[in-house]
């Protein structure tokens, strides 16, 4: 199991896209039938095609949920070709990002892209470079070794996690 930041409303994307918060936490709570179903299924890369191809399936989403603007999500690597191939990525502490698949119109607005009330999420796939920023995954743990935190957290992701407990504020379960 991993689990991290998956998605992250009102704040602009690598693809110049921002999901407003009303949006896409009403889109997330409906994705949550998904989720208890067990068809929250993504995969390894992008693909174009807006269905998920079981053939390339590499994980499933086993839990989600919202704390502040900010989406989590638990994920489960599944033992199939892609799920392996994900696996042995993070197992040696390759830093796996997620990015979200999803249908809807956008209205343009200065440099940015508003995602508007028609979304709708496809799946969240693991990939190289996600467009939400923070958005990678880490292994479960009961203890962390702080060599592989600084790793996968960068100087800048350490003093902000810092500064956030100085300041009592709380992410995640």
């Amino acid at each position: 199991f991993v689990k991290g930041v998956i998605q992250r409303a009102d704040t602009l994307n690598q693809n110049g896209r921002i999901y407003p918060k009303d949006i896409l936490f009403k889109e997330v709570e409906n994705y949550k039938k998904v989720v208890m179903e067990r068809r929250a299924m993504g995969e390894l890369d992008h693909a174009d095609d807006p269905v998920v191809n079981l053939k390339n399936v590499s994980h499933l989403i086993t839990d989600i949920w919202a704390d502040d603007e900010v989406i989590f999500g638990k994920i489960e690597i599944l033992p199939t070709p892609m799920g392996n191939i994900a696996r042995n990525l993070i197992e040696s502490n390759v830093k796996i990002g997620i990015s979200s698949r999803a249908l809807g119109s956008v209205r343009s607005r200065g440099d940015a892209d508003i995602v508007q009330d028609d979304l709708h999420l496809i799946c969240w796939d693991l990939v190289s470079e996600p467009s939400t920023p923070g958005a990678y995954m880490m292994r479960e743990a009961k203890e962390v070794d702080p060599r592989i935190l600084n790793k996968i957290f960068s100087k800048s992701d350490r003093l902000d996690r810092i500064a956030n407990d100085i300041l009592g504020i709380k992410k995640g379960r």
